[in-house]
């Protein structure tokens, strides 16, 4: 278990996928998702085989948020070169978080 930080505060809870069986798994066969999951490392994802919609971000090695989207089931996002690794929650997340591209994050396992 992993924490999402931002300024010192927690934004949620955290699961961290760094192997490629658990990138490739990331949120499939799940009806809902309270917190974030880390892909580590991504530059892109996709949401075929989702139940819900997604709220992505992808940071740079640094932590920055270079861009954020929402995926509904059934898509592939931008690909985003200079991404190290991805947050993906359930949509609507970001905005209770108040999650901006700009935001340095960090992943505190």
């Amino acid at each position: 278990m992993a924490w999402l930080v931002r300024e010192g505060d927690v934004l949620a809870t955290a699961e961290v996928a760094s192997s490629r069986r658990d990138r490739r798994r990331g949120l499939i066969g799940r009806d809902g998702f309270d917190g974030a999951l880390v892909i580590r490392p991504a530059r892109h994802v996709h949401t075929a085989r989702m139940r819900f919609p997604l709220d992505v971000a992808f940071c740079d090695r640094d932590g920055t948020v270079l861009r954020t989207v929402c995926l509904r089931p059934w898509r592939l996002s931008p690909v985003v070169l200079r991404s190290a690794f991805v947050i993906e929650a359930q949509a609507g997340s970001f905005d209770r978080w108040h999650l901006r591209s700009g935001d340095v994050v960090d992943v505190r396992e």
